[in-house]
């Protein structure tokens, strides 16, 4: 019997999470409760619907010609796609056969690093690692949960000197700070896996989703950094010796 998977949706043709076009998986369930969250509807780990390799599979290959072209690949986001790791490794493995480049988009609040986490990152030929805040407090008033998982994450990505692409979301009065951005940018200066910081304005494109499940969004006072903001942070990590982008 084939494995299969809870699966928020899929975008066919993305352009955004990792390079070239890609075909993004986004697997539901999730246990960080970040107030900016944009995929609210993801969070529910028995909701989505059940897919098998082949049936996503079956989907992809038919976009594989603009795929391929682009130099692109298959990410799996979410939602956390770590929460069903033996399902995307088995995809993952799948795309690998093809030819099809895969990257894990992650917040890596891995609880625990098992085998099963080894297994994926061995079919992972990219990594996307979100980390939302140093600072434990911060982290866990942005987001429910302690950093220290996500940190623990990013240590192993170093220790295997997994290509991993590092994602930081900049939320007026969380982390649009300058402390806060050294305190990563010192983090993440020693990893030599590290080949891209993304820096991420933060957007209010998820807010209806809130709404539309009777939530409140906590964030209706925060608008999108300016693009000073951006500069100022970008060049800390610049100091670093950081490859970032905007």
């Amino acid at each position: 019997m084939s494995i299969t998977g809870r699966v928020h949706s899929v975008e066919t043709c993305g352009t955004v999470d990792g390079p070239g076009i890609r075909y993004i998986v986004f697997m539901q369930g999730c246990l960080m409760r970040c107030k900016y969250c944009h995929n609210r509807d993801t969070w529910d780990v028995d909701g989505g619907n059940e897919k098998t390799v082949e049936d996503l599979m079956s989907d992809m290959l038919s976009y594989r010609h603009f795929i391929e072209a682009s130099g692109g690949g298959i990410t799996a986001s979410g939602g956390e796609a770590t929460l069903q790791a033996e399902f995307v490794t088995e995809l993952f493995k799948a795309c690998q056969a093809e030819g099809i480049h895969t990257c894990l988009d992650t917040n890596g609040f891995v609880r625990h690093h098992s085998e099963k986490i080894e297994h994926l990152l061995d079919v992972s030929d990219l990594v996307m690692l979100d980390i939302k805040q140093m600072d434990d407090a911060k982290h866990i008033d942005l987001t429910k949960v302690s950093n220290r998982h996500s940190k623990e994450f990013a240590l192993r990505l170093q220790e295997r000197n997994q290509p991993t692409w590092v994602r930081y979301v900049v939320v007026g009065g969380y982390t649009d700070d300058e402390a806060s951005a050294h305190e990563l940018a010192k983090f993440l200066q020693p990893m030599k896996n590290i080949e891209r910081v993304e820096l991420l304005p933060y957007h209010e494109l998820g807010k209806h989703k809130w709404e539309a499940m009777g939530e409140k969004y906590e964030l209706n006072e925060v608008h999108p950094p300016s693009k000073e903001t951006m500069e100022t942070i970008q060049a800390i990590f610049k100091s670093y010796d950081l490859p970032v982008i905007y």
